[in-house]
This record gives structure tokens, C-alpha cells and sequence, in this order.
């Protein structure tokens, strides 16, 4: 039996980046567009054109800059809505508009205000007039698992008729099951008489912790597109983890007789750049690019391992781009030597970025005995990440002890002075944080704050970050350093930077929840 290709739909960057706290500029967007790309995603859902000027510009950038997969942007069932995505994608290679309405009686009622006939409508004049503009049209039924089959049917049937080539059946509130689900696409491969004529899409979110085998289950009963964000980001509990998704198809191709045409050996450095620039780390025991993922620590396990891997282990770490390599690089290391494990890793980069990262390798080697290649990614991914600096954190000193209140000073670089400036807190970092916000001037709210070791040893190097918020708004930053009060300064004037870098939303923002 011939094999099924399942189109990967990323939507990373639209319902991905509605995860709390999440907030990427362009630029952000942009390198993450140009990552999905290079791992050979089908399509890139860049945005909610209409939500805000931001989204506009970031959709309108990446359907000029990014290309091979389709560019879509999404789009309520008005005309309005088109009109923008239209606009921001004008110059795609290849680009989709997508536009929704929701279907169950629930969302007519009380979200829409509309009756059943009036939502047919609108679907239809919706797909009809994005069909104006673009050929690829996909139409999505929010709230498609809570709605009466039938008339579910009915919806899908209009938008097809009126030129959709995709519809999807999203789970929007993530309220469905495996079985359930998969019977409701075989319900629907059944009783849309027109069905043959479109690709079935899913789009199944987290809430009960299924949304990845709700679309394995889709896919068996005939869905040959999935939605899906990187990491498992999304509103509420997230999305279906592409990850997941793929290397599901990737290792298990006798039982769905289906798979997906992403290069794997992306997947690690494409989970661990949106981990960084989103400022979401991914818990140790994520499958796939969890840091446990591939870690074995029962003696049982490590025996079978030694025997043979497949023991214990159903892929390679090599499949999604993961060395096992352990020293790689130290201090008298020349830049050849680093330029050449650079591409055994996987990164093409520039001789101006190679250089840059090779300066800073050298100095985080003056420091480590050892070098690993998580220490790489980690310099790359910081390089990523790095923001205009109004600020730049010159050094830090900080007093503290069981019997001594703690206090911090430090020095900061501005475009037009130097300020040092001193404060006390509950603890070395909460002292270090006043410095910084004594000497910045703006006083921040703190939201959360994690650290943790990017590889193992007593001279690992600490990966810190923090989430502050000011005027409502949220930002995440990144700091990295043997020394974790360092990491943890650098991560803070890295959050301040990114405040200053990125302007607030508008208030329209609130409407792009979709699917």
C-alpha cells in the first residue's frame, strides 16, 4: 500500500505566539519563518493580518522573505479580514488565505448572534471572495468537534462548492477524543458529497493532553494535513507538538501508512531557537526534544543500550539533528576547528556570525575546562536572541550571606553614559534585579524567573531567564554565563532591551483566536 503524504501546517507563529507571555518582533518571526523552511514545513500560518499593524508587517515580511512553503495568513469570514491578508501576502510565491467561522451552536449563540443559515452564508461568501484573490483558499469550522454533525457537513459542503481546497476540522477547545475524533473525519469523508474535491486539515489544541493523538487519529481515518506549532505552543495548554506529530509518522510508518516530508534532523535546533526566542523552555521529559528524551539512567537500560540502542531506544537522536558527540572543542581550539563543527551540526552560517560566535567561544572556553556542543547551541541560539542594546550590563557585584542582607551593584552602559548604581534585596538576585532597575530607571514587574545548567559539571554553563512585565505588557530574556547571578543580570537587561525593542499590541490582537 502506497504511502500517504501528510502536509504539515505550522502555525508557530500565529496560534503559537497567543501563548501567555509570548511576544516576538519581527525579526524574531522572521528567523523562525526561515527555520520552518529550511526543515521543508508545507505551509507557515504567519499571522493574523487584521489583528494589529504588527501582525500586518510580520506576514508582509515573511511572504517577501521566506520562501518554498505556502504563506497564509488568517482571516475572519469578513471582508475586512480578507482584504488584509490579501494585502500582506501579495508577495508570496505561494500563498493561502485562511479564513473561519465558528460552527457549533454554542459559538452561534453566544459568540456570533447568528442563526445556521446566516453562518452558511457567510462561509460561502467568505471562500468566494478570498477566491478573488488567491487560488488556495482554506476554510476552517472553529469549534468543529463540539458541532452537530450534520449541519457541520452542510458548512464544509458550501465552503467547497464555493472554491475552498482545504477545509479544516479544528478541536478548538480541545474537548475531543482519539475515537471520537476520528470517527467524526469518517463521518465527514462520508456525507460531504463534494469532499473528494478538498484536503481535510485538522487543527486538534491540548486541553485534556490529546491534541497529538487526535490528529494521529485524523490522519487514519483520512485527514492528509495537520496544524500544528512547534514545542506544543498555543493558547491555554497548546497545540499538537509538531515533533511529536512527525516523528510519530517518522517511526511508526507500517501503522499509519503515512508520513511527512520535514527533514528530522532540524527538529532539535528549529524547538530549541523557538524555546529561546519565545522564552518557553521545554520540560525535561518532552517527547522528542525534551533534555531527557534520550537520557537512560537505569542500569538495566544502560546495558541494553551498550548491547545494542534499540533496545530502549525506538529513534536515533541523530534523526532530529542531536549529537551524542561529548568534548568537541576547548581554549586553544583554533576557528577552523570551530567552523568545522558548526556544519557537523547542522548550522550554515555566515563568516561575519561565525566569527562573532567564534569570539565568544573563545571566551566562555577561557572559563570551562570543556566545551560541549549544548554549549554551542546555546552560544548560537543567544546570538539569536540578542536584542539593539540601549542597555549593556558592564559588570556586576553582589554581597551575600546567611547572617547579611544581600546587596548588589552594578554598572550599565547607556548610549550616552555609564551609570553604577547599588540596592539590597531578599537574596543576591532580587538585589541584582533593583541595581539594574535603579540604574535603568524603570521599574519592572517580575513574573517569573528560571535557571538551569545548559550541560552538566561544576563549570556548566547557566542558562537564566526571566518573564517581566510593565504597562501591561509581558517579555521574556535570556541570559548566559558560568556564573548564574551573571546569567540571571544578563537575562534581566536582555528583558528590558526587548521592552524598549517591541511596541504594544493593539487591541485587536484579542480577536485572533481562530481556530
Amino acid at each position: 500500500m502506497e504511502q500517504r503524504v501528510i502536509r504539515i501546517f505550522d502555525t508557530t507563529l500565529r496560534d503559537g505566539e497567543q501563548t501567555p507571555g509570548v511576544c516576538l518582533d519581527m525579526g524574531e518571526k522572521l528567523e523562525i519563518a526561515h527555520a520552518l523552511a529550511k526543515m521543508k514545513v508545507d505551509i507557515i500560518e504567519a499571522g493574523f493580518p487584521f489583528a494589529s499593524p504588527g501582525d500586518f508587517a510580520a506576514v508582509s515580511e515573511i511572504a517577501a522573505q521566506v520562501k518554498g512553503p505556502v504563506i497564509t495568513g488568517l482571516a475572519r469570514a469578513n471582508i475586512a479580514d480578507i482584504d488584509a491578508a490579501y494585502k500582506a501576502l501579495k508577495q508570496a510565491d505561494r500563498a493561502r488565505i485562511h479564513t473561519f467561522i465558528a460552527t457549533s451552536d454554542l459559538h452561534l449563540e453566544y459568540k456570533l448572534k447568528m442563526t445556521r443559515e446566516q453562518v452558511l452564508d457567510a462561509a460561502e461568501q467568505a471562500v468566494r471572495y478570498s477566491r478573488k484573490y488567491v487560488d488556495d483558499v482554506e476554510f476552517s469550522a472553529e469549534d468543529a468537534s463540539r458541532s452537530d454533525k450534520d449541519f457541520l457537513c452542510q458548512v464544509i459542503a458550501r465552503a467547497i462548492a464555493a472554491g475552498a481546497s482545504t477545509v479544516n476540522i479544528p478541536d478548538t477547545v480541545g474537548y475531543t477524543t482519539p475515537a471520537e475524533f476520528g470517527q467524526l473525519i469518517s463521518y465527514i469523508r462520508k456525507n460531504v458529497p463534494n469532499i473528494e474535491q478538498a484536503i481535510i486539515s485538522v487543527h486538534c489544541h491540548n486541553d485534556l493532553g490529546m491534541a497529538v493523538a487526535n490528529s494521529l487519529a485524523a490522519v487514519q481515518n483520512g485527514a492528509t494535513q495537520v496544524e500544528c506549532t512547534i514545542n506544543g505552543l498555543g493558547e491555554r495548554a497548546g497545540n499538537a507538538a509538531m515533533e511529536e506529530l512527525v516523528m510519530a509518522l517518522h517511526t511508526r510508518p507500517d501503522y499509519y501508512k503515512a508520513t511527512a516530508g520535514i527533514d528530522t534532523r532540524h527538529i532539535y535546533k528549529v524547538s530549541r531557537l523557538v524555546s529561546v526566542l519565545t522564552g518557553i523552555n521545554v520540560q525535561p521529559n518532552k517527547a522528542i526534544v525534551g533534555d531527557n528524551a534520550f537520557a537512560h539512567e537505569s542500569g538495566i537500560h544502560q546495558h541494553g543500550m551498550l548491547n545494542n540502542p534499540l533496545t530502549y531506544e525506538i529513534m536515533r537522536p541523530e534523526n532530529i539533528g542531536l549529537s551524542h558527540n561529548a568534548l568537541v572543542l576547548g581554549k586553544h581550539s583554533g576557528k577552523h576547528a570551530f567552523e568545522d563543527r558548526l556544519k557537523e551540526l547542522g548550522y550554515d552560517l555566515s563568516g561575519e556570525k561565525i566569527g562573532e560566535l567564534f569570539t565568544k567561544f573563545k571566551e566562555l572556553a577561557d572559563r570551562k575546562k570543556m566545551v560541549f556542543d549544548k554549549d554551542i547551541e546555546a552560544l548560537i541560539t543567544e546570538k539569536a536572541s540578542e536584542k539593539a542594546e540601549w542597555y549593556r550590563l558592564i559588570y556586576h557585584q553582589v554581597m551575600s550571606g546567611s547572617q547579611t542582607t544581600a546587596t548588589a551593584s552594578v554598572k550599565i552602559e547607556t548610549s550616552q553614559e555609564v551609570v553604577e548604581q547599588a540596592a539590597c534585596g531578599d537574596g543576591p538576585i532580587d538585589a541584582t534585579f533593583k541595581a539594574i532597575d535603579t540604574a535603568t530607571g524603570f521599574e519592572m514587574i517580575l513574573k517569573d524567573y528560571q535557571i538551569k545548567a545548559v550541560t552538566s559539571g561544576e563549570d556548566a554553563l547557566g542558562e537564566a531567564t526571566v518573564w517581566l512585565e510593565k504597562d501591561g505588557r509581558t517579555v521574556s530574556g535570556r541570559g548566559l554565563s558560568t556564573d548564574i547571578l551573571e546569567a540571571s543580570a544578563k537575562a534581566y537587561v536582555s528583558a528590558i532591551n526587548k521592552m524598549l525593542a517591541t511596541g504594544s499590541r493593539s487591541d485587536s490582537d484579542t480577536v485572533a483566536g481562530g481556530n
